[in-house]
């Protein structure tokens, strides 16, 4: 029996859900809102604005993605397996080759 393919939209609205879990977990964690905030540029005002663009929930993913013990923190604290993000990420990423990381 072949594997269903899950929907691209289903794929892409979940992963949107754990980007929203991933800034919910960053607002428990001052330090780690700090960095975020720090290495994106943004102050407490462009990240409600900045919430609403399309590439942020990527931005979110983007930033447990590029180090490991953010992810690490992250995962241990949500009971949430790493591969988990990875599948997020890849869903709002796009395919191959197209930039959707856009401010």
């Amino acid at each position: 029996m072949a594997l269903k393919q899950n929907d691209p939209a289903q794929e892409r609205n979940a992963a949107q859900d754990r980007a929203v879990d991933v800034l919910t977990w960053l607002a428990d964690e001052p330090d780690m809102m700090g960095r975020f905030l720090a290495l994106t540029g943004m102050t407490a005002d462009t990240l409600r604005r900045s919430a609403r663009e399309p590439g942020f929930h990527l931005a979110l993913l983007d930033f447990l993605m590029d180090h490991e013990p953010t992810l690490i923190a992250y995962c241990e604290a949500t009971h949430t397996a790493p591969e988990d993000i990875v599948r997020a990420h890849r869903a709002l990423s796009g395919p191959p080759g197209l930039d959707t990381n856009s401010f």
